[in-house]
């Protein structure tokens, strides 16, 4: 027989009653509240830099679980989402107006509310949380009217013998009132959310921030942007179109400028 003093020491001391396994290895939880002010974004952000900070051995994992796991889980997922509205606007609209060119031309609205809303969330100090990505997914479907009201009305306006210039210039002047009625609107009925008190107000303050945010300069720049993209994507459709009956169809020169 082999005593245990052989193979090792024994004493009173300290001891914790289990020990919790994850994945064959042994595991311990550390919990933490965030400080007044702070977000879960920063306490993660501070947590893995204070990791490096001690050099932690390479022998010692460790992960967020609980809450902290749930969110970057939610925010590894938003650049998923945005896509999947994006492809899916673009096929609705491209089934609207049966074509492959003109969808892009609305879609181009969409990057200036994208970065109103973080300019306006940058200005007043504001953390990019999930809420606020759900104002952005709103102003998704509400900005890009803007160039709906005007590309459907410089297409009618094509079909009835006007060309793509005169179209599109026609368009801005009959459709400025009604793009910024709406506009002003959702704009308004957001600003309760972006300043408004009371019991979790602080919720919804990056919601009504991010919509306001990208609403204003989205505003101010579609306006100018939409109509020069429309010709360019018009110039750029009637090129394919050109390249298309030369190559596929033998059309001669003189009948694709001509046809085009």
């Amino acid at each position: 027989m082999v005593p245990l003093s052989a193979v090792a020491s024994f004493g009173p001391g300290l001891s914790p009653l289990s020990v919790n396994h994850q994945g064959g290895f042994v595991a311990s939880t550390i919990s933490f509240n965030l400080a007044p002010g702070h977000s879960l974004s920063e306490a993660q952000q501070a947590i893995d830099e204070a990791t490096l900070d001690i050099g932690m051995p390479s022998t010692i994992k460790g992960s967020f679980a609980g809450t902290a796991a749930s969110s970057a889980q939610s925010i590894g997922q938003l650049p998923l989402l945005v896509l999947a509205a994006l492809v899916a606007i673009y096929i609705v609209l491209g089934v609207l107006y049966e074509s492959y060119i003109h969808p892009l031309t609305i879609l181009s609205t969409l990057p200036s509310a994208g970065v109103g809303a973080v300019l306006a969330l940058k200005l007043f100090n504001t953390e990019f949380t999930v809420i606020a990505f759900i104002g952005v997914i709103l102003l998704i479907g509400i900005v890009k009217k803007n160039a709906i009201m005007m590309i459907d009305f410089a297409l009618q306006a094509e079909r009835g013998g006007l060309s793509s210039m005169e179209a599109i210039r026609t368009a801005c002047l009959l459709r400025f009132r009604p793009i910024l009625m709406t506009t002003f609107a959702a704009m308004l009925g957001a600003l309760p959310l972006a300043y408004g008190t009371g019991e979790g107000s602080e919720l919804r303050h990056p919601l009504g921030i991010s919509i306001v945010g990208g609403l204003l300069v989205s505003q101010v720049l579609t306006l100018y942007t939409t109509p020069v993209i429309y010709l360019y994507l018009d110039r750029f459709s009637l090129w394919l179109r050109g390249k298309w009956r030369k190559l596929y169809l033998g059309l001669p020169e003189d009948m694709i400028g001509g046809t085009a």
